[in-house]
């Protein structure tokens, strides 16, 4: 259980975990100057050991109530896709120009899982946090003030330059236009770009404070962050596809499918460079330090799976048999929050920085929360759907997480009911009949039920830690879209 305490302009974070037979729901009550945490006990059929986590990504196993559900309140909410529509088909149009490079061949396959079909949850979630909380931080006025006046065309001309500047090293992108080439000579004979001098407006243009308006614009380092955050996420699932040997994503051929698997790799590869780039623009070390620690999480993740699945075969240290399924769900929360939470609940907090909320301000924790536990309940659901939905659906094969040797939430949970799950699970559903057998044992068992609970407890966390916020259409589309995350069926 991580607990968060908020007063004034001191921030602290404590952390534990609970070891003992019973595990909890931490519920958060939010006001706007602290961050209060209490739990609720639930029994729990099995004693369950605790693995910790580094930092800011601990996480507890927890086991709701079995009728728990999300009530409804007020006026219907806005939906949050169509809130924002304008915005997202802007952000997917210009992020294809960060992907532009020398070898066209790299820059079709970079783009490839951007032409697809995307739930955009990432970045729809940096810029609903970035217009509902632009205006409250100490740092605002400094934020809109840089945003308006900084160059020609603001701050999206700076943002909008080349990636990587000629006095530094030669990049040609040639989706954003520049004097310089990756395969050009450092000493091109042609004439560099003159110096930018902004022009001084008239004294009665000339504005010391920019207005405050009552629905605060979405800076264009918000919308860059977006961008950025969706291209992780693609360049994870590139790297992911790999080492899963997936056939499919979205319903068309996977890129190591359709480009092989070294291609794939130096395409993730090649999208996180141009997010490096792309970071180091927005003027925040916050920033860069949340986004690249997201990195890390991803990286993490994946060993812990591995470990998980593959530990013994590949020689890794530290494996330990799970001997209980308690002891493979606290596992699985983790990776949960390192594969999944991570990129969202940072990615929020980030969009917020960028507003202007300086240290020891509630925003940034809200975002934080909320973000973890949306992140973990979508996860959540992902590995129900994978029972539930079909390949069409999925756009996937059914079953893909039985076939790697996964056991996700429904299995754990049908593992208390039929010990023969256990066998199962230990041996990586690699014998023939295994996958077969396990989707009968959680189908015969509350597995899918249990891990949907399960879902909207955290989801439910998500929406009490908003309680901190301003009412706004920006505040009513985040509860809405934990209602959204876990009645999704694709």
């Amino acid at each position: 259980m991580s607990r968060w305490s908020v007063a004034g302009a001191r921030v602290t974070r404590q952390s534990t975990l609970n070891a003992s037979s019973s595990s909890s729901v931490s519920r958060c009550a939010i006001t706007r100057t602290s961050i209060k945490c209490y739990s609720v006990a639930a029994a729990q059929k099995q004693s369950t050991k605790s693995h910790s986590l580094p930092s800011q990504s601990r996480v507890s196993t927890v086991i709701p109530p079995p009728t728990q559900t999300l009530q409804p309140s007020g006026s219907p909410r806005p939906d949050p896709y169509k809130f924002l529509s304008p915005q997202l088909a802007h952000l997917r149009e210009t992020l294809l120009n960060l992907l532009g490079s020398s070898h066209p061949s790299l820059t079709e396959i970079a783009r490839y899982y951007f032409l697809h079909p995307s739930k955009q949850l990432r970045p729809l979630l940096v810029l609903l946090f970035s217009q509902a909380t632009n205006g409250l931080g100490r740092g605002w006025q400094e934020k809109l003030w840089a945003a308006e006046c900084e160059g020609a065309g603001g701050r999206a001309e700076e943002l909008d330059r080349p990636l990587t500047r000629s006095d530094v090293l030669n990049d040609w992108n040639p989706s954003m236009p520049d004097y310089t080439s990756s395969f050009s000579s450092t000493f091109s004979m042609r004439p560099p770009r003159p110096p930018y001098v902004p022009p001084i407006p008239p004294p009665s243009e000339t504005r010391l404070e920019p207005a405050l308006t009552s629905t605060p614009m979405i800076l264009p380092t918000q919308l860059r962050l977006a961008q950025i955050v969706e291209m992780i996420h693609v360049a994870s699932l590139l790297h992911d596809d790999v080492i899963d040997k997936s056939p499919l994503r979205r319903g068309a051929p996977s890129a190591p499918a359709a480009f092989g698997n070294k291609l794939t790799v130096l395409a993730g590869d090649f999208l996180l460079g141009r997010t490096s780039a792309a970071l180091s623009r927005l003027g925040e070390s916050e920033v860069v330090e949340l986004i690249a620690s997201v990195i890390a999480n991803l990286v993490e993740g994946e060993i812990l799976q591995l470990k998980t699945v593959h530990g013994a075969d590949l020689g890794m240290t530290g494996v330990t048999k799970p001997t209980v399924a308690g002891d493979l769900l606290n596992i699985y929360i983790q990776k949960s929050y390192l594969k999944t939470a991570s990129l969202i609940a940072k990615g929020a907090r980030a969009a917020v920085v960028l507003g202007g909320c300086k240290e020891g301000e509630v925003w940034k924790e809200v975002a934080y929360a909320y973000g973890r536990n949306l992140g973990i309940a979508f996860q959540l659901v992902d590995d129900i759907l994978d029972y539930e939905a079909g390949e069409n659906t999925l756009g996937k094969p059914g079953g893909a997480d039985l076939h790697l040797g996964l056991a996700t939430g429904p299995a754990l949970y049908a593992w208390e009911e039929h010990p023969e799950m256990g066998p199962l699970i230990e041996r990586k559903f690699k014998h023939d009949g295994d996958v077969e057998l396990a989707r009968d044992l959680v189908r015969r068992s509350a597995g899918v039920e249990r891990t949907r609970n399960l879902a909207l407890a955290y989801a439910g966390k998500a929406r009490e830690v908003l309680s901190a916020l301003p009412d706004s259409d920006a505040k009513s589309a985040l509860e809405g879209l934990t209602e959204r995350v876990v009645k999704r069926t694709s």
